[in-house]
C-alpha cells in the first residue's frame, strides 16, 4: 500500500512539473527547435530583453496584476474582518458561499457575463468604447477577492481575541486597535492573499480576453502568437516569471514555517516537563 501511495504521489508531481521542467530546459536551447536540444545557450534570455512588444505586454500585465491585487487585498481584508466579527451563523454561511462563487464559476462564464455587463452599462451611458483598462481592472479585482478573503479569514480565527480587547482597555479606539494590533497579527495571510492575487492576475487569459479592448497583457500576446508559432524567447520569459513567483510563494510561507517551528518547540518543551 505504501509503495502504491508513493507511486501515485510521484505520478502526480511528474504530470504537474514535467511541462515546467521541459519549458525551463528549452529556454536554454541554442536552437529554435522544441523537440531537439542543440546545446546550452543564454541566447533567448538576451533576445527577450530586446523584444519590445513582449516587454510592453509584461509591463501591462504587472501594472494590472499589482493594481488589481492591491485593491483586492484592501477590500478582501476589510471583508474578512467584517465576516470574522459577524454573529449571524447562517447568514455568515450564506455570505461565505456567495463569496466563493467566483472561485467555483468557470472562467468562460465569468468572462462572458462581465463582458455583457460592461457593454450594457457602456451603451446605457453612451460610451463609445465599453471595454477598456478600467473594465479589465474591475474584472480582475472581482475574481481575486475571494482568494484574498480565504487567505486572510483563517488568520483572524487564529488570532488571540484578547489582544484587541486589551488594546481597547488601554485607550485605543477600535480603528487604532485594528491597525496596531490586528493587522500585524494577520499580515502573513494578507501577504499570501496579495501574492496569490498577483499570480492569478498575471496568469489569467479567458476573463482578460472578454473584458479588455486594446490593453494587451502577456497571456493575450502569447495567445496571438500561437496562431503562427511561439518563439523560444517566450520560454525564457515564462521561466523568469515562474522563478519570480516561486520565490514570492516561498517568502509568503516563511512566517508560517517560523510559527510552526515555534509551535513544535512549545509542544516539545511541554512534553518534556510532563515527562
Amino acid at each position: 500500500m505504501k509503495v502504491l501511495s508513493k507511486l501515485c504521489m510521484f505520478l502526480v508531481f511528474f504530470f504537474l512539473y514535467a511541462p515546467i521542467i521541459v519549458l525551463i530546459l528549452f529556454s536554454f536551447n541554442a536552437g529554435r527547435s522544441t523537440g531537439v536540444f542543440s546545446g546550452f545557450s543564454l541566447y533567448w534570455y538576451k533576445e527577450i530583453f530586446q523584444n519590445r512588444t513582449a516587454l510592453n505586454a509584461l509591463l501591462n500585465s504587472l501594472i494590472l496584476a499589482l493594481s488589481s491585487a492591491g485593491i483586492a487585498t484592501v477590500l478582501g481584508t476589510a471583508a474578512a474582518a467584517g465576516l470574522h466579527k459577524f454573529r449571524g451563523k447562517y447568514t455568515k454561511a450564506v455570505i461565505m458561499n456567495v463569496t466563493n462563487v467566483p472561485m467555483m464559476n468557470p472562467d468562460i462564464v465569468t468572462g462572458v457575463s462581465m463582458m455583457l455587463l460592461f457593454v450594457f452599462i457602456g451603451r446605457a451611458l453612451g460610451a463609445s468604447n465599453s471595454l477598456n483598462f478600467a473594465t479589465l481592472l474591475i474584472a480582475h479585482v472581482t475574481f481575486n477577492l475571494p482568494y484574498v478573503i480565504v487567505s486572510v479569514l483563517p488568520k483572524f480565527k487564529q488570532m488571540d481575541k484578547n489582544l484587541p480587547e486589551a488594546a481597547l482597555d488601554l485607550g485605543c479606539t477600535p480603528l487604532q486597535a485594528f491597525f496596531k494590533i490586528e493587522i500585524p497579527q494577520i499580515m502573513p495571510g494578507i501577504f499570501t492573499g496579495f501574492v496569490m492575487a498577483v499570480t492569478l492576475s498575471i496568469d489569467d487569459f479567458v476573463i482578460s480576453h472578454f473584458t479588455s479592448s486594446g490593453f494587451q497583457t502577456l497571456p493575450l500576446l502569447i495567445y496571438s502568437m500561437t496562431k503562427k508559432t511561439v518563439t523560444p524567447d517566450m520560454y525564457a520569459l515564462s521561466t523568469l516569471i515562474f522563478v519570480t513567483i516561486l520565490l514570492l510563494m516561498l517568502l509568503s510561507n516563511l512566517p508560517s514555517f517560523a510559527d510552526q517551528r515555534k509551535e513544535n518547540k512549545r509542544i516539545r518543551k511541554a512534553s518534556q516537563k510532563k515527562g
